[in-house]
């Protein structure tokens, strides 16, 4: 079983004067070594989470635990000084009049003159800075200025990094380049870390887990093929990806389940809930993007209400004659207008479904009563109601 750096069990963080906490009931764990990301819509409680690890934010009730350690609870406050965490954060915080060195050294005030130097050195190489140990911040690029936050932060051996949004000053072909890069020397050095970011494809690039939250809530706490195939909650779904909600049926021929949509049946598909877990059968079923094949031979039609060019793909949205609307990646030399019509087929792998009636009910959380098959520890079963950890 391997050891587990960071431990949040059921953490809640409430500002005085606001009726909601900022974080609510949030549980999540890091093996050594590894590397967590949360993302979430601004406000949603990521970057509160990420100061309370770090100890600069008291929590009002659970746990966190670094290295078997309880250093926040609602009776133990450990200082942040004393967590040997270190942070990155979006502005870099170097110092201007300081050359590199000089900033990558300023956080090991107790250790030795050659002790001090030779760590200096080995995190300058470690980024690929060494050559420019004795310029100013001002003379390095932003790229380059991050590197230097990082050396900073990993100098001291902390047994955690954390990073708020550590790109989102950089352009966007830099901010990809560096989160690949920065993987690769965290990997090499052995840190576990957490991520703070609101860019899916950065959290993708770098997490070996990924958290959801919304609204102080962790929904789902797992790595990026399973939040995208295997969404906990509708939530999860609609922020994850491309893809929108149709309303499917569920009915049951022999041993099979058949999900009947707007764009024909689908079958030979597993872990889908039995039809006797929803009212009449009905639920919404999950279309993503890349779901919806274009082809002119298909039976049914749809109308291109939208079209936004990515480059090597068109990104279509479609009108279907029901009057819902799906949403599809066709090559971009497929290129129709807007007002055609085209031929749709779903090619599902994974289908998501989720209960219809507990959406127009306006409730977010239902017990699901029964499924095909009990959770699996390794693919746990697509939930047709949703529920929080």
């Amino acid at each position: 079983m391997r050891c587990m750096a960071v431990d949040v069990t059921q953490l809640q963080v409430h500002y005085p004067g606001r009726a909601q906490p900022a974080v609510a009931g949030v549980s999540l764990r890091l093996a050594a070594g590894e590397m967590g990301v949360l993302i979430g819509p601004s406000g949603c409680g990521k970057t509160t989470l990420l100061r309370a690890i770090a100890g600069l934010e008291p929590v009002s009730a659970g746990s966190i635990r670094i290295e078997q350690e309880t250093v926040s609870s609602a009776t133990v406050q450990i200082a942040p000084e004393q967590r040997r965490v270190g942070m990155v954060f979006q502005d870099y915080a170097l110092f201007p009049h300081m050359d590199v060195a000089t900033n990558v050294g300023f956080g090991l005030h107790g250790w030795a003159r050659d002790q001090r130097q030779a760590r200096v050195q080995a995190v300058l190489d470690l980024v690929g800075l060494s050559s420019s140990a004795q310029r100013l911040p001002h003379q390095l690029s932003g790229g380059q200025q991050q590197r230097v936050a990082l050396a900073r932060a990993l100098a001291p051996k902390p047994q955690l990094l954390l990073l708020d949004e550590p790109f989102s000053n950089l352009d966007v072909d830099l901010r990809e380049r560096l989160a690949q890069e920065v993987r690769a020397i965290l990997k090499q050095a052995n840190t576990t870390a957490l991520f703070v970011t609101h860019d899916q494809m950065e959290a993708f690039a770098v997490g070996d887990v990924i958290g959801v939250m919304s609204e102080g809530r962790l929904h789902q706490w797992g790595d990026a093929y399973s939040l995208y195939h295997r969404p906990a909650t509708r939530f999860v779904a609609e922020f994850i990806g491309h893809g929108v909600f149709t309303h499917a049926t569920l009915r049951q021929e022999g041993n099979q389940v058949v999900v009947q949509t707007p764009l024909g049946e689908l079958t030979d598909v597993a872990e889908l809930p039995l039809p006797c877990a929803l009212a009449s059968g009905e639920c919404d079923v999950l279309l993503r993007a890349d779901d919806i094949v274009h082809d002119d031979d298909a039976p049914v039609k749809a109308e291109i209400i939208r079209k936004s060019f990515r480059g090597s793909e068109f990104l279509y949205t479609l009108r279907l004659h029901t009057g819902e609307t799906v949403l599809a990646h066709v090559p971009s030399h497929h290129d129709h207008k807007v007002g055609e019509w085209i031929g749709i087929r779903a090619q599902v792998d994974h289908v998501v479904t989720f209960n219809r009636a507990c959406h127009l009910g306006g409730r977010e959380l239902c017990q699901m009563p029964c499924n095909v098959q009990p959770p699996q520890p390794v693919k746990p079963p697509v939930q047709t109601q949703e529920t929080n950890p």
